[in-house]
């Protein structure tokens, strides 16, 4: 699979876990049922493995030893703060307080993220620079 299909794929899953969160955020927030349904269970986690694995791949693909590259350590660090705070926002905060705290900055994170991505990134969706 080329560096660029495997970027698009990675970006249609970013927009879809962001679309995920804020959703799931909308339903804790209102205390919707529909957050507790099984596919509002399952099908962020198939999203986020894929969006997971099409970034590391992407990583070792495009920048070889990724690790040497700062940014991509950063980022890396900043999706491990996502999960951990999206994992209290939705399911581990024991106030609704402390869950709607946790999904703000996750939103923070989230863009963190993204914006690391948009400034470091060599690879363009129809430009390789390798």
């Amino acid at each position: 699979m080329s560096p660029t299909t495997l970027k698009l794929i990675h970006l249609i899953c970013v927009v879809l876990t962001f679309i995920s969160i804020s959703l799931r955020g909308f339903w804790m927030i209102i205390d919707s049922p529909l957050l507790r349904h099984k596919l509002t269970r399952i099908l962020p986690h198939v999203i986020d493995t894929v969006l997971l694995i099409s970034g590391f791949y992407l990583a070792v693909v495009v920048y070889g030893e990724f690790y040497r590259h700062s940014w991509l350590v950063v980022k890396l660090g900043a999706v491990v703060v996502y999960i951990v705070l999206g994992s209290v926002a939705i399911r581990y905060g024991k106030t609704r307080a402390i869950r709607i705290t946790a999904l703000i900055l996750a939103g923070g994170a989230f863009f963190y993220i993204a914006m690391l991505a948009r400034n470091n990134s060599i690879v363009s969706l129809g430009n390789i620079g390798m």
